[in-house]
Parts: C-alpha cells; structure tokens; sequence
C-alpha cells in the first residue's frame, strides 16, 4: 500500500512530462477533431442550402398557382370577341 502513493506519483510526473496521448494517439485526435470541425461547417452549409432550396420551391408554388389563376381567367375571358377596326390583309389602293 505505502508503494502505490510512489508509483501514482511517479505516473503522475510522467503525464505531466509526456501528456497523456502518445504522439500518435494525438495526431489521430487533432484529425478527428479536424474533420469534426469541417462535417460542422458542411452540415451550416447544407441547411442554408435547404432552406434556400425550399424558398424557391414555395416561390414556384405560389407562380404556378398564380399561373392557372391567369389562365383560368383568360379561358373566361376569351368568350368575348373582338372586332378589328380595319380589315386585316394587304392594303388596297384608291
């Protein structure tokens, strides 16, 4: 029991030295950390995209809807016909 307060101590000194990753240990966690960092500012990148993406497809919803109001209303309005002033076709001389 008394020789473990030494050998704490001593792993103790020994981290305190060395860190507690090997190098290896610290290159595959700076990687991680690394790509973490890029998967957060892709996922940023992809809702802005989504969002873009769903303005749009609600603008278009509202022009096509839009678009057959208009047609609608002109298959009503077409009923009414209109009668040219001049006559249509090559002009005649006098």
């Amino acid at each position: 029991m008394n020789r473990a307060h030494a050998i704490l101590a001593k792993w103790d000194a020994h981290i305190a030295a060395h860190g507690k990753a090997t190098p290896g240990e610290a290159k595959r966690d700076a990687t991680i950390s690394d790509l973490k960092k890029r998967l957060t500012a892709k996922t940023q990148e992809c809702t802005l995209l989504e969002k873009k993406l769903k303005a749009a497809q609600t603008a278009i919803a509202a022009l096509y809807h839009d678009n057959e109001a208009l047609r609608q209303q002109l298959s009503k309005d077409v009923s009414t016909t209109v009668t040219p002033i001049r006559p249509r076709g090559p002009r005649q001389r006098r």
